[in-house]
């Protein structure tokens, strides 16, 4: 009998239908075994030897993730997102030429500008929602990685994933998609073109701000993919089998968070753009933002749970405010199902490209009129 094609929430909710073998339990058990016994000719028929580059527990999330981004040759799960970015970059030779995002996560960017230089990379930021710019940008035969993140945190600009994988394509290059901001409940950046999707994996695809972990899918098993995988392998940078198990249960329920989170927070976005207190508003959603018509071609099920303030009054009225949430929870990170707020520019520092008067929100699975409510009464306690 053929089986029935299923949705990817039913198969994420199953986590792939796996039943442990011994018990028959619909959850199947955390492997934490470092070493493995050889056979009698020596080899490994199980296929594991170490736990250091292997592991049951974390192929096992790294499945169902690949199933959810559509990834054809597989995810790779690690110990966080920056070590998942970074071994991107450390798969590249010194020399090699990358046009990154000008706005991006801000610790990725700081690498980028003091490590990566280091590696003898040549980093060049450009606005890539921007896509004469960004066809400026690539050298034909020269660069060999575009960075793309999509939508960009905190400004939340939207990149074409599909017209930006032709420019890179067309210059010899891959195109890396951090889509830590969307999951792919609504975007798959690999069906539109990308070469390489990141997640922030401690984000939204855990949900519950008691995981760090960072992924990488990819389109095709090729010489660079394999490169990825030796940097994760030499550097032990995989995830460990408890925090790959509580990502597994993460996901089971990604689609059901991220439909409360998507629709809190377009409801937050209108909203919010009628409030006195608040001069401007950053949220795909919003018909008004630049980049609207990208974002309502490449993401489905909605235009995903962050969003961004800007407060008048400016930065003081903007800290202020943050300081006098009651709901809200003044914390780095995003994605979880408690919502957050946080003034970034004070975080980022120095060259950060974020506005002092902006507030990045991150809409959790709370009632939506108490989110609103709380926002309203720090706006104006801010403004008293």
């Amino acid at each position: 009998m053929t089986k029935r094609p299923l949705h990817p929430r039913s198969l994420a909710a199953q986590a792939m239908g796996e039943i442990d073998p011994l018990t028959k339990g619909v959850v199947t058990p955390i492997h934490i075994a470092t070493t493995y016994i050889r056979d009698e000719d020596n080899g490994y028929s199980s296929g594991f030897v170490y736990g250091r580059p292997d592991n049951e527990t974390v192929r096992e999330a790294e499945t169902v993730l690949a199933m959810l981004e559509e990834a054809k040759a597989g995810a790779l799960l690690f110990s966080s997102g920056m070590a998942a970015a970074t071994a991107v970059f450390q798969a590249l030779s010194p020399g090699d030429h990358v046009v990154a995002s000008k706005v991006m996560y801000w610790a990725l960017r700081s690498w980028l500008l003091t490590e990566a230089t280091r590696w003898g990379l040549k980093i060049e930021f450009v606005e890539t929602d921007d896509l004469t710019a960004l066809k400026a940008a690539v050298k034909p035969g020269v660069t060999k990685l575009v960075w793309a993140e999509t939508p960009s945190n905190p400004l939340w600009t939207i990149t074409d994933i599909a017209a930006a994988a032709e420019i890179a394509h067309a210059a010899g290059a891959k195109l890396a998609v951090d889509s830590t901001c969307a999951s792919p409940v609504h975007t798959r950046p690999l069906t539109l073109g990308a070469d390489i999707v990141m997640h922030a994996a401690t984000k939204v695809l855990n949900g519950h701000s008691d995981v760090v972990a960072g992924a990488l899918c990819a389109r095709e098993d090729d010489a660079f993919w394999n490169r990825v995988k030796t940097v994760r392998k030499m550097q032990g940078g995989i995830l460990g089998p408890f925090e790959a198990y509580l990502l597994m249960r993460g996901m089971r329920t990604l689609h059901v968070r991220q439909e409360r989170q998507t629709a809190s927070a377009m409801t937050l976005a209108q909203k919010l753009s009628a409030h006195p207190l608040v001069a401007r508003v950053l949220y795909p959603g919003l018909p008004q933002h630049p980049g609207h018509d990208i974002a309502a071609r490449q993401m489905q099920n909605g235009f995903g749970y962050m969003l961004s303030i800007q407060v008048t009054g400016g930065e003081k009225a903007a800290i202020k405010a943050a300081a006098h949430v009651e709901l809200y929870k003044r914390a780095t990170s995003l994605g979880g199902v408690e919502s957050l707020i946080e003034h970034r520019a004070s975080i980022e520092g120095a060259g950060s490209p974020c506005p002092v008067d902006l507030l990045r929100l991150s809409t959790g699975i709370e009632d939506v009129e108490d989110l609103y409510n709380d926002l309203d009464q720090a706006l104006k306690t801010g403004h008293a």
